[in-house]
């Protein structure tokens, strides 16, 4: 039987899967903008990303790899139970819930690799239960 995983190894896993899913969310997102406003350049991808309303439902997603960051590299304490609540929110698609719910919800309909990274994800949160 193997070792359980240390509390860091986790919420290193768990950062992994957050940014392949922010990827993918960010990839289906700009897929979208192109079909509309045609195709940006990775400056202009940049500054539509930052100031963009349409792409604002992502920043909870983004700010939670940052918090792991933080807590990563301040090498003390953290409250794994709290980071999992959070990672289980923003891996919780509702077509009634928040913008970045409803929108989580449109993706993973629309996007086979969006999909697969929330199958990564929540396969990942069930092993640290």
């Amino acid at each position: 039987m193997s070792e359980p995983l240390s509390p860091s190894t986790r919420l290193h896993e768990i950062r992994e899967a957050l940014v392949r899913l922010h990827r993918t969310l960010l990839d289906w997102q700009r897929r979208m903008h192109e079909r509309v406003h045609g195709r940006a350049s990775a400056h202009e991808l940049l500054q539509i990303l930052l100031h963009d309303p349409e792409f604002a439902w992502l920043r909870p997603i983004s700010e939670s790899i940052v918090h792991i960051d933080t807590m990563l590299t301040d090498e003390g304490e953290f409250d794994e139970d709290a980071i999992l609540v959070q990672v289980r929110a923003l891996a919780s698609p509702d077509a009634d819930g928040t913008p970045y719910a409803q929108r989580y919800l449109q993706a993973i309909q629309e996007s086979p690799d969006a999909v697969l990274a929330h199958r990564d994800l929540l396969a990942l949160l069930r092993r640290t239960r």
